[in-house]
């Protein structure tokens, strides 16, 4: 009797240890607490507006990713190719632009002006933060070796008198359509898509036989989920916004499509 119940016990311990272990060794998906930008007003000082932007640069606006790193794009936190740093060059770019000018154009419309001897990759920032942490963020690039000049007056938000505005339409219009969805989110700023865009991430023509629906829904919502092999230099690029961006019903309707190209 009692070997019968301490071999009971002894299963029912060692199925318990083994599902600890399992469980142990599974990759936990976690999600990056979304960034609140401090309070802005008339009293808000450069250097405020500076460290609010250095967190966007090191987090959710994913810069990091790219720039610093002096291969993909365009140095930001050291000297770029004798130039300088980005505070000290940026308003050398464009005739007739400021920095600051310069530097939200580059968040807002980065194909309007590329760094010679780069691609135009950068996806449009102004669509993954909201434009005070855009305003944040060029003040933090223009501390990098430069006079931070972005002041309260510069953020369409905040400025005394600024129109109420009106309420958000949603990612891409709240269209449904995937080829609006994938314009919005500039998917070919880095991925090739029959016969167009970039190749600094995996083609996305045929990605349908390589991947299913789920795999796609994760890979949009969790990019650092899984890297393509070969394109191992390139992990962490992917904006990692999109899972909050877009409904549930654009992901959806995004990785069906995704998934139905063959």
């Amino acid at each position: 009797m009692w070997a019968t119940n301490l071999k009971v016990i002894g299963v029912v311990l060692g199925t318990l240890l083994l599902y600890t272990v399992i469980c142990n060794k599974i990759p936990q998906m976690q999600s990056e607490v979304p960034y609140k930008m401090p309070t802005i007003g008339p009293n808000t000082t450069p250097d405020q507006l500076a460290a609010a932007g250095e967190k966007v640069f090191n987090g959710v606006g994913g810069c990091a990713a790219c720039h610093g790193l002096g291969t993909r794009a365009p140095n930001l936190l050291t000297d770029e190719k004798g130039t300088g740093q980005i505070g000290a060059r940026c308003g050398k770019r464009e005739p007739g632009k400021s920095c600051k000018q310069y530097l939200f154009e580059s968040l807002d419309q980065p194909a309007a002006f590329v760094v010679p001897g780069y691609q135009p990759i950068m996806p449009r920032i102004t669509k993954l933060v909201p434009v005070e942490q855009a305003w944040a963020l060029v003040a933090y690039l223009e501390s990098q070796g430069g006079t931070i000049d972005v002041s309260f007056t510069d953020i369409p938000a905040a400025g005394p008198a600024a129109p109420a505005a009106a309420a958000p339409a949603g990612f891409a219009g709240g269209s449904m359509d995937p080829k609006a969805l994938i314009k919005e989110a500039g998917c070919r700023n880095c991925h090739m898509l029959d016969g167009e865009g970039q190749t600094m991430a995996p083609d996305l023509t045929h990605v349908g036989s390589r991947r299913d629906e789920a795999s796609i829904h994760k890979k949009i919502v969790d990019p650092g989920s899984d890297v393509t092999k070969g394109f191992e230099s390139f992990a962490g690029v992917m904006p990692k916004t999109f899972g909050t961006d877009m409904s549930k019903e654009q992901l959806d309707a995004l990785a069906k499509f995704l998934a139905g190209k063959k």
